[in-house]
């Protein structure tokens, strides 16, 4: 009965072990604005924040994307700054003066 016991418990650490994700493994992935989940891609304020950033970086800024997620001020700026280009529209829509009338701040 003891030696029952104990591998009814080995064996549920064990699956317990190959179950629950660890350090990388239950690391968010984005693919551009996209955060992937379970092998399909949705929108995310994550992904999205980090993609602004990225593209705001090609536009010579030195933003960060944690500043971005942690400062909704900066996020503004910066989609003032780049929202007009087609890969951070829809992150920045609502953020622009000019967002072409879809109720944004003027």
């Amino acid at each position: 009965m003891k030696h029952t016991l104990i591998a009814a418990g080995v064996l549920a650490a064990a699956a317990s072990a190959t179950i629950l994700p660890t350090g990388a493994e239950a690391k968010i992935r984005c693919d551009g604005p996209w955060q992937i989940v379970q092998g399909n891609k949705i929108a995310t304020p994550y992904c999205g924040d980090n993609y602004l950033a990225q593209v705001a970086r090609r536009y010579g800024s030195k933003v960060s994307a944690r500043a971005i997620r942690q400062n909704p001020s900066t996020k503004r700026e910066i989609c003032q700054w780049i929202g007009h280009d087609p890969e951070v529209q829809d992150i920045c829509a609502g953020l622009r003066s000019d967002d072409g009338g879809r109720g944004g701040f003027r």
